[in-house]
C-alpha cells in the first residue's frame, strides 16, 4: 500500500532513495529503522509523521549524515542522497547537499548576531568578504530578515530565530532542506508564517523539502505532495494527504487528525479522499449530519474555583538594576489573574509576550517591580525559591536546562533524594512517574539516549514524583506525539479531583488544541499586558484577540461557519465535551 518504487537505485530524478534500508545503534539490541523503502523526487515536498520513538529523528540523522558520523551504528540496504551514498561521504560533503533546521533554534545558533549566524558556513568555506556580505543579504532577504541582521539572538523572537536558521542553511545552496519539528517552539502565528516560508522556498526555488512534525493540522496549512507515516521503525503508509486523512491509519498510530475532521467523524460524516479533506478550503461535505449532531450544545465553562494562585498587578522590567531604569525594557505591565484550586488553565500569547517572565516571578527566580503573588491566600514575597518549590513545580520549555543527572532513574529521583526520602519509597514513586510519562522501559538508560521529546517527558516525571500542589508547564506538548501527551495530561487531570489534593496547573502553551481540550479558561498576554481572561473556546473564536496575541482561530469555528451553524461557540463546547467523554471511556 505504501510502497513507491518508480526508478532504479540512485536514479538522477530522486533527491532521496532508500530500498530495504535498516539502521541500528550499537547501544541498542534492535534496529531503530527496519527495511525502509522511500523515494523522494527532486522538487517534492513531503511530511513525515509518527509517534515519538517511531524512527523519524533517526531517518533525519541518516539523511544529514549524523547517524553515520556522529553516532555509532550500522546500516544495511540501499541509501542514496542526490545520487550519492551518504555513508561514503564526509559530513562536509553531505552538508552541501542537505541542510537541516532543528526544532531547538537556540541550539542551532552559533553567531553573536543574525548576520554572523547566517554567514557561519560560508565563512568556514573562506568566501571573500564582499561575496560573503552579498550572500548573507540575499539569504536574509529570502526569509524576510533583512532588517534584523544586526540583532543578537536574545533580541529575536522564536519565529525570527527560525528564519535565521533557514537562511543559514540556504547559504550553502543545498538542494534538500530538512525541517525537524519546525513548529515545536513557535507561537501559532509564527508557525503559520514558517509553513508559508517553507512553501515559498519550495515553489520559487524548487527545493526538495522534508518536514518532520507532530502538529499535522498546522503543517497542512500549505499543501504537501505526500505524507509518510512511521510507526515502530517502519513506513506504514506513504500516501497523498487526502488518501491518508480519509483512512484510519493516523488514529491507529496515535496521531492527532485535524480537529475539523474529528468533528465530522463524530457527527457520522464519512470522510472520502475524493472530497479533499486535506484542508477546510478544499473539503466538500454534507452539513446536515453536522447540524444535527451540533444540536446538543456543550455546557459553558463552570464557575471559577476558589483561587489557589493569585497574580495581583505584577509589573516587571529588565534592566532596572544598577541605575539603568532609563534603559529598562518593560516585560510585564500590571498583569492580574488567578488560577483556582484543581483548575487547569492556559497562559497564551505570542513569543516575547512575557509568559516565561511571569512564570519565573511566580517561582521566585525574578522579583517583580510592583505587585504580589499569593498562594492559597498567603503572600509569597518573603518566601525563598526553595520554600516556593515545596508548593509550586516548574517544568521549563527546554528540557536540557533542567536535567542534572546522567541516568534517567537518578534524574527522576533527584528531588526526592535531596528531601531525604528513603530509597524504597523513591523506587516506587520514580517507577510510577516514569510509567505515567511513557519512560518506564528506559528507566535504566542514560539521559543522552533520549530524544528531545522524551527528555521533555523526563522533566515532567521529575516533578510529578514530588507531589506538588501547583505545576507550571512551559510548552508541555512541544515535541510530543498526541498519544503520549494525552496519557500524561489525562493523569494530571485525574489528580485535579483526586482525594481533595487540589492540584492546579498553568500551561504556557502555543498548542491551541491542548488549550481547547484541557483548559476551560486561558489568560492572554500581549506585549506584557493581560488583555483577556476568558473561556478557551471564546478566545479561539475572537478574531480581535487572535490577531493581537498572534494566536490561531480553531478550525472548529471555521467548520461551524461553513456548515451554517447558528452558534459556533456552542458547537466548540459540544466537541470538547464529546472528546472528554471519549477519553473517560477509554481510561483504564
Amino acid at each position: 500500500m505504501s510502497e513507491r518504487k518508480s526508478g532504479p537505485s540512485g536514479a538522477p530524478d530522486f533527491a532521496l532513495h532508500l530500498e530495504n534500508f535498516s539502521f541500528q545503534y550499537t547501544s541498542q539490541v534492535e534496529p531503530t529503522l527496519y527495511g525502509i523503502d522511500l523515494s523522494v523526487k527532486k522538487g517534492e515536498k513531503i511530511l513525515i509523521l509518527g509517534p515519538s520513538g517511531s524512527g523519524k529523528s533517526t531517518l533525519i540523522h541518516c539523511i544529514n549524515g549524523l547517524a553515520f558520523h556522529a553516532y555509532k551504528g550500522r546500516s544495511s540496504g540501499v541509501f542514496t542522497l542526490l545520487g550519492r551514498d551518504p555513508r561514503k561521504l564526509n559530513i562536509f560533503e553531505i552538508s552541501k547537499r542537505a541542510g537541516t533546521v532543528l526544532q531547538d533554534t537556540d541550539g542551532q545558533f552559533v553567531g553573536l548576531s543574525a548576520a554572523e549566524d547566517i554567514a557561519f558556513a560560508a565563512e568556514n568555506d573562506c568566501v571573500p568578504p564582499a561575496e560573503l556580505r552579498r550572500r548573507v543579504e540575499a539569504a536574509a532577504a529570502q526569509v524576510g530578515m533583512s532588517g534584523h541582521l544586526a540583532k543578537a539572538p536574545q533580541d529575536l523572537s522564536g519565529g525570527q530565530k527560525q528564519r535565521v536558521s533557514i537562511a543559514g542553511v540556504l547559504m550553502d545552496e543545498v538542494d534538500l532542506l530538512l525541517f525537524d519539528e519546525p513548529l515545536a517552539n513557535l507561537d501559532p502565528a509564527a508557525g503559520k508564517e514558517t509553513i508559508e516560508l517553507i512553501d515559498l522556498l519550495h515553489k520559487e526555488q524548487g527545493k526538495t523539502i522534508v518536514i518532520v512534525e507532530h502538529r499535522l493540522e498546522d503543517a497542512l496549512h500549505r499543501p504537501v505532495d505526500r505524507i509518510v507515516l512511521f510507526d515502530g521503525g517502519r513506513v506504514i503508509a506513504d500516501l497523498p494527504p487526502a488518501e491518508l486523512l480519509a483512512s484510519d491509519l493516523l488514529r491507529k498510530a496515535g496521531i492527532r487528525e485535524p480537529l475539523y475532521l474529528g468533528a465530522l467523524r463524530y457527527a457520522g460524516v464519512e470522510i472520502k479522499a475524493s472530497e479533499n479533506p486535506q484542508s477546510l478550503e478544499t473539503l466538500t461535505f454534507d452539513p446536515a449530519p453536522l447540524q444535527k449532531w451540533a444540536g446538543e450544545a456543550g455546557s459553558a465553562a463552570g464557575e471559577e474555583a476558589e483561587p489557589l494562585l493569585e497574580i495581583r498587578d505584577i509589573s516587571f522590567s529588565y534592566g532596572q538594576s544598577g541605575g539603568e531604569a532609563e534603559h529598562a525594557e518593560a516585560a510585564l505591565d500590571r498583569v492580574s489573574f488567578s488560577v483556582g484550586k484543581g483548575e487547569c488553565m492556559s497562559l497564551v500569547g505570542e513569543n516575547g509576550a512575557g509568559k516565561s517572565t511571569l512564570a519565573k516571578i511566580i517561582c521566585g527566580f525574578l522579583r517583580p517591580d510592583l505587585g504580589s503573588v499569593f498562594f492559597d491566600g498567603t503572600d509569597l514575597a518573603g518566601f525563598s525559591i526553595m520554600e516556593r518549590a515545596e508548593r509550586i513545580a516548574y517544568v521549563m520549555q527546554n528540557p536540557n536546562q533542567m536535567i542534572s543527572c546522567p541516568m534517567i532513574f537518578d534524574e527522576t529521583a533527584l528531588g526526592l533524594r535531596t528531601r531525604g526520602v528513603g530509597e524504597g519509597e523513591i523506587k516506587d514513586r520514580v517507577h510510577e512517574a516514569l510509567m505515567i510519562c511513557g519512560l518506564y522501559p528506559f528507566r535504566n538508560w542514560p539521559v543522552s539516549a533520549l530524544s528531545y521529546g522524551q527528555k521533555k517527558r523526563l522533566t515532567i516525571a521529575a516533578v510529578l514524583v514530588l507531589n506538588p500542589r501547583f505545576i507550571i508547564m512551559d510548552e508541555p506538548t512541544a515535541g510530543q506525539d498526541y498519544r503520549h501527551y494525552t496519557e500524561f495530561m489525562e493523569f494530571l487531570r485525574g489528580l485535579n479531583n483526586h482525594g481533595g489534593r487540589g492540584l492546579a496547573m498553568l500551561l504556557i502553551t502555543h498548542d491551541m488544541h491542548l488549550m481547547l481540550e484541557y483548559t476551560g479558561r486561558a489568560a492572554v498576554l500581549s506585549a506584557g499586558k493581560c488583555i483577556a481572561v476568558k473561556e478557551s473556546a471564546e478566545i479561539l473564536s475572537d478574531d480581535g484577540l487572535i490577531a493581537k496575541a498572534r494566536l490561531k482561530r480553531t478550525s472548529l469555528y471555521d467548520l461551524a461557519l461553513i456548515a451554517g451553524l447558528p452558534d459556533p461557540r456552542s458547537f466548540i463546547r459540544r466537541f470538547i465535551a464529546h472528546e472528554k467523554i471519549l477519553r473517560e471511556r477509554a481510561a483504564p
